[in-house]
This record gives structure tokens, C-alpha cells and sequence, in this order.
């Protein structure tokens, strides 16, 4: 189990082995776009990974495809829908502005 805290709410959740980004801040009750569901097609779910980068799982090759394509992303960028929790350590993200991975 990792703790994943949401900025900038400052929400904090229990997070277990294997739970993609996107469902532990759904489950939060925060409000994050996803028009794909999860299939890294559409980027609306870009956040920027603050603080245990290395307690998520690596970037796959389309989720860093569909990275190429957003503004504005930088070395803490992913796709909450593809990011998954190792339960290795505690993991802060910052939920970005409406549409920023448009």
C-alpha cells in the first residue's frame, strides 16, 4: 500500500499494489477527465507525478506517445490512467488545470 496525496486539495488515499493513478484519485472524489477510459488515447488525464516518481510503474511506449503530443509536459508528466501504484512508497500528484493534456 503506497499513500497518494492529490494536490492541490491535499487529499490523501490508501493506494494498492497494481491501481492505476487515475482510479486512487477517483476514489478520492476528485474530479479528473478521462474521455478514453483508461487506453492512454487521449491525454485528459495528464498530471504532474510531484514527489515518489519511482513508487509508480515505468512509462510504456504509448503512454510516452501520447505524451509527444500534449503541451506543456515536462519530466513529471503521466497519464494517470497508465501509472500504477507499486506500494513501494508514498506518491504525490498534482491534478493540472481543466483539459491540460488537450
Amino acid at each position: 500500500m503506497s499513500l497518494v496525496t492529490i494536490m492541490p486539495s491535499g487529499k490523501t488515499i490508501e493506494a494498492a499494489e497494481g491501481t492505476t493513478l487515475l482510479s486512487a484519485i477517483l476514489a478520492a472524489d476528485e474530479n479528473l477527465t478521462h474521455k478514453c477510459e483508461g487506453k492512454a488515447a487521449c491525454g485528459t488525464c495528464h498530471i504532474y507525478i510531484q514527489d515518489g516518481r519511482k513508487g509508480v510503474s515505468k512509462i510504456a511506449r504509448d503512454e510516452n506517445e501520447r505524451l509527444d503530443t500534449i503541451v506543456g509536459i515536462g519530466s513529471k508528466s503521466r497519464l494517470a490512467c497508465q501509472a500504477k501504484v507499486l506500494g513501494t512508497m508514498d506518491i504525490k500528484v498534482e491534478l493540472l488545470g481543466f483539459g491540460s493534456g488537450l
